[in-house]
């Protein structure tokens, strides 16, 4: 109850956090260094659940994944116009000479939020609810370590996953999806803190 309720908080809450934290942004700078700040938040909140120290709860999953949707795709790449790098930004400029790798994780985040909000219903790997086998995840097809175009035999490494293969995993499968594309963007496109 208390994972749900930070999340609805945090969601409802997402444009009049972190007014401070941003060294002087203004504008569209403080707008994407807010969202960035927020999402960052949900990962947090809903962490927990993933990891099974937390009550599991698929509505929060549900909320967590819409606000990553909201903020995915055009939503993100429309706050990052060309010339709104350099400080107090923490965006790369390899953001505007690599655009396509950029608007391509963009969209990718997109298709894991979607696939989180399927797979919420699925529960987490290890319960009971969880709908995918062992045999699944080891197998053939369109699983996570098989062969076919799953995680790790094409999906992810060697091409996008959809939602549906995204949403056939297990909610915790789903969410490392969307963490995984997160971090593959702030690796590439976002400067180190000090």
């Amino acid at each position: 109850m208390k994972t749900t309720f930070l999340i609805s908080a945090l969601i409802a809450g997402s444009t009049a956090v972190a007014a401070l934290a941003h060294g002087g942004a203004t504008g569209i700078v403080k707008n994407r260094m807010d969202a960035m700040s927020n999402m960052g938040k949900v990962i947090k909140a809903v962490s927990p659940m993933m990891q099974g120290t937390a009550a599991y709860n698929a509505d929060s999953v549900k909320r967590a994944a819409a606000f990553f949707a909201q903020h995915s795709g055009e939503a993100m790449t429309r706050m990052f116009p060309e010339g709104s790098g350099g400080k107090p930004s923490e965006a790369r400029e390899t953001i505007w000479s690599d655009w396509e790798t950029f608007a391509g994780l963009a969209a990718q985040l997109g298709v894991a939020a979607q696939g989180l909000a399927v797979a919420a219903d699925n529960g987490l790997m290890g319960d009971a609810a969880g709908t995918m086998s062992s045999d699944s995840m080891m197998g053939g097809g369109s699983t996570m370590m098989g062969s076919g175009s799953g995680m790790m035999g094409g999906g992810m490494m060697g091409g996008r996953m959809t939602v549906e293969q995204i949403g056939a995993m297990p909610a915790d499968g789903a969410f490392a999806m969307v963490t995984q594309t997160c971090s593959a963007c702030h690796t590439k496109f976002r400067l180190e803190s000090k």
